[in-house]
């Protein structure tokens, strides 16, 4: 692959990830060369979008269906009070390209489906899952191993929050296949069993804090440094500031990879 070079000012914009051994021009230059799709502008979209284009990731494409509302100023901060009523898509490349303007920004103001989501993931190099939903979670994390795209998701509670990377279409060192996200959660909540953000609240920083994390995931995944969190869940307690993470691997028994593969995931 031959990458795109820097110009002298973008040599200057990312002078301090230059500098860093594990990133340096080479990896500056991947982040150029990298196409991230990012589902969900929200909060934990805002942060990540900001962050990516910060980074210099060459290309971005968000894709969310929503419109700006007062309630979403309290976390994110893509958006402010003049920007009310209108697609955040539209905000967010606007936004993006004052941050950055070497940052191409596609605007997918839709919502994500069956039908659509191979075509809007086909061209991309990572995806990050910002949603808000079970649905779009499985949605995403399934065509993302029939596409065989690496995938960087994150969930936020009130005031906890979780985070993982997901290669189920590779094996690991062991040699056995890397986990799905069925392998994690096999299977989705009941109707009513998980409150939406609306419901029970969230803490606008966490949504900060995890969007930012998924942003550093990201830009491992491109540049390649560090420990992968493929087979790792972080959780965040910040009632009680407390962080961990937890190892899980793949099941045997799971639609996509396991032995029964080929049945149809729910």
């Amino acid at each position: 692959m031959v990458l795109p070079q820097l110009s002298a000012e973008e040599v200057e914009r990312y002078a301090r990830h230059i500098v860093l051994r594990d990133i340096g021009g080479a990896g500056q230059r991947k982040l150029k060369n990298a196409k991230v799709c990012v589902i969900g502008a929200g909060g934990l979209g805002a942060p990540l979008l900001l962050y990516l284009a910060a980074a210099g990731v060459g290309e971005l494409t968000i894709v969310d269906d929503d419109h700006v509302s007062l309630s979403n100023l309290q976390r994110q901060i893509l958006f402010g009070e003049g920007d009310l009523g209108r697609a955040k898509t539209q905000v967010a490349a606007e936004v993006l390209a004052r941050l950055n303007p070497h940052v191409r920004v596609i605007e997918k103001p839709l919502r994500l489906t069956g039908d659509n989501v191979a075509a809007l993931i086909g061209g991309c190099d990572v995806v990050a899952d910002g949603s808000d939903n079970f649905d779009t979670r499985y949605l995403v994390s399934d065509a993302c191993f029939f596409a065989k795209k690496p995938l960087v998701t994150a969930a936020v509670g009130q005031f906890d929050g979780s985070l993982t990377t997901l290669r189920p279409f590779e094996t690991g060192p062991d040699g056995r296949p890397n986990p799905t996200y069925r392998c994690l959660f096999p299977h989705k909540p009941p109707p009513g069993a998980t409150p939406t953000c609306a419901e029970a609240g969230v803490l606008g920083a966490l949504t900060g804090m995890v969007g930012a994390l998924m942003a550093l995931e990201t830009v491992r995944e491109i540049v390649g440094f560090g420990q992968s969190m493929v087979g790792r869940l972080a959780l965040f307690d910040l009632a009680a500031m407390r962080f961990e993470t937890l190892t899980y691997g793949w099941d045997e028994d799971n639609p996509l990879n396991g032995k029964g593969a080929g049945e149809n995931a729910e």
